[in-house]
Formats: structure tokens, sequence, C-alpha cells
């Protein structure tokens, strides 16, 4: 199953976020799953800048060919955009690996 992982980036402890987003997605590869993770693009930001709207759209063009969403704790503006754009296109919001695992709990 193609995963988004969507979670805190820039809010609270920022190298925690993505150390918290790469971890979830690599359990998912663990168990099989192929995981997308967002939080990845700050590599690419570090070449290119983009504004928060820019990268809003392209992770929103990936999150439309993923199969659901693993919504991470903790407050984002930006996760939270992301599962209303998972809600509105019918995909899976999950908010455990175990339940996205056992096809349970989705919202």
């Amino acid at each position: 199953m193609r995963v988004y992982v969507a979670g805190p980036i820039t809010l609270g402890d920022y190298p925690t976020n993505i150390r918290n987003a790469i971890n979830a997605g690599l359990e998912l590869l663990k168990l099989g799953h192929s995981p997308y993770i967002p939080h990845l693009d700050f590599l690419l930001v570090l070449i290119q800048p983009m504004s928060f709207e820019q990268l809003l759209e392209w992770d929103k063009n990936w999150l439309l060919l993923c199969d659901s969403l693993l919504r991470l704790p903790g407050e984002s503006k930006g996760a939270d955009i992301e599962e209303a754009f998972a809600r509105e296109h019918d995909i899976p919001v999950y908010y455990s690996i175990q339940a996205l695992t056992n096809g349970q709990g989705a919202n």
C-alpha cells in the first residue's frame, strides 16, 4: 500500500518531527508498504527555496496517488490540510501504524 505520512514539521522540535516521520516511514517499509514522507522535502528546500503553498501543492499531487494517509500526532497546519484533502478524495486516514496494518479505524 502507498502510504502518505502526514505530521508536524516546523511546529515543536523540528529535528524530532523529521525523525518521527522517517521512523514511521521505515516501519511502514519494513511491513511491506511504500511510504511517501513529505518531511524529506526539507532537503529540496536546502537547494531550491519553495513556499509553504508550493510544497503543499506538490505534496497534494503525491497524496492523490496514495492508498491511505497516516496522520502522526501533533499540531500541524500542513498535516491538517493534507488530512482534509485526503478525506475530500476518499483516501482513508489512519492514526496509527497498527490500525493501518489491520485495516481498522480508518476515518
